[in-house]
């Protein structure tokens, strides 16, 4: 097995762990739990779903299957952003599955890793992403950015519920 092999798999292993206990995690919560945050300047779990769905429409979703790029990073952190659980289970699941499809045709296509598919679209420079950028480096920024907003969405669940079921 070659070096992209590896990562690539492991890559799909960890968007599709993320996607099942971020699951889990809302599936115990109520439209109200989805909503609420801990402080005004607080995000909510419908805060954190936006930015994870708009964040993975933003680099796959544009990117790789030519949907509109559309980037609304103000509603993504819009206080009082209303949101039922049944949404944020579909918008996530929406999110992820674009982002595992994507590693799963580049299973098929190792090579593809280094494809830089913004080369073409006007010029920006995002969180240390540019138009150069390429799948390989898109793939590994959202692998450290999104944990940190799914371990946001497992606290505010924690404080919401308290314990958690996780089976």
């Amino acid at each position: 097995m070659d070096s992209s092999t590896i990562v690539i798999e492991l890559l799909l292993r960890k968007y599709k762990a993320d996607q099942k206990w971020t699951r889990i995690a809302i599936e115990q919560l109520s439209d109200d739990d989805i909503v609420w945050s801990p402080t005004s300047e607080s995000n909510s779990i419908a805060n954190l779903v936006a930015h994870i769905s708009g964040a993975l429409y933003q680099w796959f979703e544009t990117a790789y299957f030519g949907a509109p790029h559309i980037e609304d990073r103000s509603t993504e952190f819009e206080r009082g952003l209303q949101m039922t659980k049944e949404q944020a289970l579909e918008r996530l699941k929406k999110s992820y599955d674009s982002v595992i499809q994507v590693l799963e045709i580049i299973k098929a296509n190792p090579e593809k890793l280094l494809d830089q598919p913004y080369l073409n679209f006007p010029t920006f420079s995002s969180a240390g992403l540019d138009n150069q950028s390429t799948i390989l480096e898109m793939l590994l920024h959202q692998f450290r950015h999104l944990p940190s907003h799914t371990g946001q969405i497992f606290y505010i669940a924690k404080m919401r519920k308290g314990k958690l079921v996780w089976e």
